[in-house]
């Protein structure tokens, strides 16, 4: 069965073509689809196109498909076309003529949408709540290592000191930014397209703020054609999101396996978190770190996907928009198992005390005894002069000590400010 179905077959091949992997990437969209299904049920029963018992009958139907959907128990066979046209399917065997007069006054086309914004409200929501778990560890990590330093280096060259309160707390306070942007996403797919039927509305006299009430949107998307041009940019609006808590995730990844490594020994992972050669017996590798940052800087390229998919397209709709649920549900899975995985490992990790005791380090505090001299008296560029001459003749002594307080250096990391800053985003 198909929605546009006319009673003249479609070739196989083209039928095979067309539907893709529709089928199986639709199931995540069963319950979304149902639940827009209830809300335009009810809006033809206030308006007269369904009866009372009609819509009570096609409310209790789909209720049942969205239990289903939720146990596991929802399958789109090959016989159907997608996830739309497998519950038209249902509710018409079930119900009879109710069941075929459910898709009166809309389209595929505002279906999908409809069904796409509500798995991306909650996608966004539960993507929030994870990245704030993951704050929440970074910070409590912060405090507990807060006055044990750790070198910090500019070219990959030894540079200045930090700690590893300072190293928690930097990641924990970027997660804010990617909030900020997870609240530009939400605000984005917020909004209700149903009712834009094809994308030029309906002669029908539908009550389109009623089904923006029913769903839970914030708001509607008015105008029927901004409403299907943002099949596409909602997307890439989430995916760009979705980039920036991924590109957070990889870089703390790419630290990790660094500090791990022999040449740096600043970290440890208990052997349960690593994995082994299968030639060298001593090898202990950071694998789950590794596996985060290459499958998040897959999902860094997911929005420029998105876009050269979508950035040629006149308005209006086009079978190409297909094509951005392969890219975009897997990677919606894949950063909620980095996240998970992130939160599950990072707990774990075993920092070193005493990493300055060795003599390489010296150098790290060259410019705290140059602003020593500074606050002394002597005009910057002389004591910058005078410790490099104390550098090349090998007379510098290194204080070994850190003495600042600024907002947001050593000795001051701010953590309750940054958590402050993160409750202000989260809410």
């Amino acid at each position: 069965m198909k929605l546009w179905e006319k009673g003249i077959p479609t070739d196989k091949q083209i039928e095979h073509f067309t539907v893709g992997n529709d089928r199986e990437l639709d199931l995540v969209l069963a319950k979304y689809d149902a639940l827009g299904s209830i809300a335009h049920a009810k809006m033809l029963g206030q308006i007269g196109l369904l009866t009372d018992s009609e819509t009570v009958s096609l409310v209790l139907a789909l209720e049942e498909i969205i239990k289903d959907a939720e146990n596991g128990n929802f399958e789109i066979e090959d016989s159907f076309e997608d996830v739309h046209s497998k519950i038209e399917y249902l509710l018409t065997v079930k119900l009879g003529d109710a069941g075929k007069k459910i898709h009166t006054a809309r389209s595929r086309n505002d279906q999908v949408l409809v069904d796409v914004n509500l798995y991306l409200k909650d996608v966004v929501k539960e993507l929030k709540e994870q990245v704030k778990s993951l704050f929440d560890l970074l910070m409590e990590s912060a405090e507990k290592h807060q006055n044990v330093l750790l070198p910090g280096y500019t070219h990959l060259q030894i540079a200045m000191p930090s700690s590893f309160g300072m190293w928690f707390s930097a990641y924990a306070e970027t997660l804010i930014d990617d909030v900020t942007m997870l609240n530009a996403a939400l605000k984005i797919v917020d909004q209700n397209p149903l009712g834009s039927a094809a994308g030029y509305g309906s002669s029908f006299p539908i009550n389109r703020t009623f089904t923006t009430k029913e769903l839970g949107f914030e708001t509607l998307k008015f105008n029927s054609v901004a409403a299907q041009m943002s099949r596409g940019k909602s997307e890439k609006t989430v995916a760009f999101a979705m980039s920036s808590v991924a590109a957070t995730l990889a870089k703390f990844s790419m630290d990790v396996c660094l500090y791990m490594s022999q040449n740096f020994d600043f970290i440890t992972l208990p052997s349960h978190l690593t994995t082994g050669s299968s030639i060298m017996p001593h090898k202990k590798n950071p694998d789950v770190f590794e596996l985060i940052r290459g499958k998040c800087n897959k999902i860094q390229a997911l929005p420029y996907e998105i876009t050269l998919i979508t950035n040629n397209l006149p308005s209006g709709y086009h079978r190409d928009l297909q094509l951005l649920k392969e890219g975009l549900f897997p990677a919606i899975q894949n950063l909620k198992a980095c996240l998970d995985i992130a939160i599950f490992a990072i707990k774990d990790i075993k920092v070193k005390d005493n990493i300055l005791a060795d003599p390489k380090y010296n150098y790290l505090f060259t410019v705290d005894t140059l602003n020593e001299m500074v606050v002394a008296g002597m005009p910057f560029r002389d004591a910058y002069k005078a410790v490099a001459e104390q550098l090349e003749n090998g007379t510098f002594q290194s204080p070994k000590e850190t003495k600042h307080t600024h907002e947001g250096s050593i000795n001051n990391l701010c953590l309750e400010e940054i958590k402050k800053k993160m409750m202000n985003a989260y809410s």
